[in-house]
């Protein structure tokens, strides 16, 4: 249900009337669209958001009272609006105090109008994307590339956590749905592009990544040219089997609604932070050009040279355990087209340079996922509410 709820909490030593004229005053004052339900929490956690309005002191022990009866409704952590009148901010840090002893996440909303406005609306962001995720299925078409040896992901947290499926799908249903050797290039990237899209329905998934090299001897084509189209359609449809890029990119698709490029480092430079990112793919819907070209390490199949429009972006990259993540703003300054390299190219110049350390001394695998605009603070936001 997409609407902001709003359930209050109310001593009942204040008067209702006087609280009832502060509440309304209150809420209006911050401009949002949202539903008053009061006391009666029977639909909590049901929609966009949840928020607990304090209104008074003395409300302490009505939430713990209630805490067993909304955890079992909601998984998701307690957000707790406040005035600040009638002691309804003391009564919050109890609570939240409370909360963290008890290891239940929480947080008090509170602040001059426009910063609770700015905060729930980027906590119902957060939370519509943690609902979208919920019962969704991605595929593992193959296992991922040899040389991807730490590119793996617990399926059990990715499922307890994020509410995410991880199907395990054979390489040879995909060999096998192409059929025979790709003599015409362009038309063979095109079945390739087929035999993935009858998967995706077969398997009713949202996304998917792909062991794709195997195709270059199994059908000598590359799936460069399916995945660009498929992530423009939607889906997120990520290469090599690299699992925890492919839940980096659902979680861009999630959040934002967009496209991700999943790409390597080719280059960095730790004096001026600025990088070199190559790969041989880029979803259709990133670009404002592209062109046709072999796939870089084999010469064979079709390449897809992208060229993004230049201005802020962000990078981002979520391990497979969950554990940690990384996220870094910055600006596409250029794209290139050397011959030498996977065929999109992006140099990028990292807004703080420091963040170069991390590529260089503790890396989550190769791949990481770059989109457009500066988004830092809505990952943060989203990454640590599991």
């Amino acid at each position: 249900m997409n609407t902001i709820a709003i359930y209050t909490l109310t001593s009942q030593l204040h008067d209702e009337k006087a609280v009832s004229t502060v509440t309304n005053e209150f809420l209006e004052s911050i401009g949002i669209s949202y539903k008053l339900k009061g006391s009666d929490y029977s639909d909590y956690g049901t929609h966009s958001l949840s928020l607990i309005y304090v209104r008074t002191g003395g409300t302490e022990g009505i939430f713990k009272r209630l805490l067993p009866e909304l955890m079992a409704k909601s998984p998701r952590p307690f957000y707790l609006l406040t005035s600040g009148k009638s002691n309804s901010l003391a009564a919050s840090m109890e609570i939240l105090s409370y909360l963290r002893q008890h290891d239940i996440r929480g947080e008090i909303i509170h602040g001059s109008t426009a910063y609770i406005a700015q905060r729930i609306r980027l906590l119902e962001t957060v939370e519509q994307a943690c609902r979208q995720l919920q019962g969704s299925r991605l595929g593992i078409i193959g296992q991922p590339s040899d040389w991807l040896i730490s590119s793996h992901a617990d399926k059990e947290i990715v499922r307890k956590r994020l509410g995410i499926e991880l199907v395990d799908i054979p390489m040879q249903t995909l060999i096998e749905k192409v059929g025979n050797k790709c003599e015409d290039v362009m038309p063979g990237a095109l079945r390739i592009y087929d035999a993935l899209k009858d998967i995706v329905d077969n398997y009713s998934l949202q996304g998917f990544t792909l062991r794709c090299f195997d195709l270059l001897s199994a059908v000598r084509n590359t799936g460069c040219l399916a995945l660009a189209k498929l992530n423009s359609e939607g889906y997120v449809a990520g290469c090599e089997g690299d699992v925890p890029a492919m839940l980096s990119m659902m979680m861009v698709r999630s959040l934002l609604g967009i496209s991700g490029f999943q790409a390597n480092p080719a280059s960095i430079d730790p004096d001026t932070g600025e990088m070199l990112f190559a790969h041989c793919t880029i979803p259709l819907d990133m670009v404002e050009d592209y062109e046709f070209d072999t796939h870089f390490e084999s010469g064979i199949g079709v390449g897809i040279r992208g060229y993004m429009k230049e201005g802020p972006v962000t990078i981002f990259k979520l391990a497979g355990d969950l554990s940690r993540y990384f996220v870094a703003e910055g600006t596409l300054v250029r794209n290139q087209a050397k011959p030498d390299l996977c065929r999109t190219q992006q140099v990028i110049q990292l807004s703080d340079k420091n963040q170069t350390a991390y590529f260089l001394t503790s890396p989550i695998g190769n791949h990481h996922i770059i989109l457009p605009g500066h988004h830092q603070l809505l990952f943060d936001n989203f990454l640590k509410s599991f």
